[in-house]
């Protein structure tokens, strides 16, 4: 059988395939440091429909859900920005570009926003090369979504209430070098493999067999 010699001749270059697997590692880590590290901070906050207290469980849930839903996108528009940007925090202007679409790029690559479903949260994450940054950043937001964010889903009894504090991350999370390593390693490791045989195949190693 095939199989039984392609094993066979794997496991005695086993150390060729893991040098091709390491050296893949390697590489994939130095190209992820030429992007620049960035730290998180991420807050939750949740969206409270008043009017829908006497309402069901489920109904209310899911009415807070496609609001979540909206203001997730709202977060990353122009207007919001200008609020965010006229909130008294220390935020540095610096970073953003006098150009207007590579401000707007800048700020977009800068949020990632995600509903929690059955929850009724929305929890904003903010990435920058330093961490308190980071954190003002996602402090403002959460101020304007908590004063002004139902202005943006046409007034109502809305409510807004940021319900956990930003929590910083304490190592870089973007580039993520551990998940670019490992996917190195595995790729180095295919690609090994693909060495090994296909030289043993080229020196006539494989033999057929019943």
């Amino acid at each position: 059988m095939h199989e039984l010699h392609y094993g066979q001749t794997l496991a005695d270059n086993w150390k060729k395939v893991l040098l091709f697997g390491l050296a893949a590692a390697v590489v994939a880590v130095g190209l992820s440091l030429f992007f620049p590290l960035r730290y998180s901070s991420t807050i939750r906050l949740l969206i409270i429909q008043k009017q829908l207290s006497q309402a069901d469980p489920y109904t209310a849930m899911k009415a807070s859900e496609r609001i979540a839903d909206n203001l997730g996108q709202i977060v990353y528009t122009t207007s919001f920005y200008d609020k965010v940007m006229a909130a008294k925090f220390n935020i540095d202007p610096s970073v953003f570009s006098a150009d207007d679409i590579k401000r707007r790029r800048f700020w977009s690559e800068m949020i990632d926003t995600a509903v929690i479903r059955n929850s009724g949260m929305l929890q904003v994450t903010i990435y920058h090369k330093d961490p308190l940054q980071a954190e003002q950043v996602a402090r403002a937001i959460a101020f304007v979504m908590t004063t002004e964010g139902k202005e943006y889903v046409g007034g109502g009894d809305l409510s807004v209430k940021m319900v956990d504090q930003p929590l910083r991350s304490r190592w870089p999370v973007k580039p993520n070098l551990p998940a670019n390593a490992f996917m190195g390693l595995v790729l180095g490791l295919l690609v090994g493999s693909g060495y090994v045989l296909n030289t043993a195949r080229r020196h006539g190693l494989f033999t057929m067999s019943e």
